[in-house]
């Protein structure tokens, strides 16, 4: 479920952190999918919910893995926690600014709840391994692609004393 980071053009850096000014290529749309691409539009990351099961299915499908019910789009809080991640530094695309971090991310609603995506906002050498992250979105067509920014207090660990 990974879009990106592909970009066109653009890098600004403030402060010692790298933040894209690049528009990604959008992600195919279907339409199990369209709710958890789209949801960013009103700043909500919309996960599909299985009620019969009581439990959150991820990446977008048409029916629960768990019972082959109907599945419906519900907003989740946006917090999480890094998962795992890499940083990149290879540049595939001329055009992608690296380092760039990519991560999956747990979401703090169910465990297991996880989604491949990029950590932005901070040095990617910062990132870490339990990092509480909130998501954020970036354009992509009519995709708004879900990235994830340390929280506050994270930010503040990350600062030298």
């Amino acid at each position: 479920m990974l879009a990106g980071p592909v970009y066109s053009a653009g890098v600004t850096e403030s402060a010692g952190v790298t933040e894209s000014t690049v528009q990604r290529i959008p992600p195919p749309v279907t339409g199990a999918s369209r709710p958890f691409w789209t949801g960013g539009a009103q700043r909500r990351l919309l996960i599909l919910w299985c009620g019969p099961c009581e439990r959150w299915a991820h990446p977008p499908r048409e029916t629960c893995p768990g019972c082959g019910g109907a599945l419906a789009p519900r907003a989740v809080s946006g917090r999480g926690t890094v998962f795992t991640f890499t940083v990149n530094h290879h540049a595939f695309n001329p055009a992608v600014p690296v380092p760039y971090v990519i991560a999956i991310v747990e979401l703090e609603e169910q465990g297991g709840l996880r989604f491949t995506t990029n950590i932005v906002g901070c040095d990617p050498g910062a990132v870490r391994i339990g990092m509480p992250v909130q998501v954020d979105f970036e354009p992509a067509g009519e995709a708004w692609v879900p990235v994830f920014r340390p929280t506050r207090a994270a930010a503040s660990e990350e600062t030298p004393s």
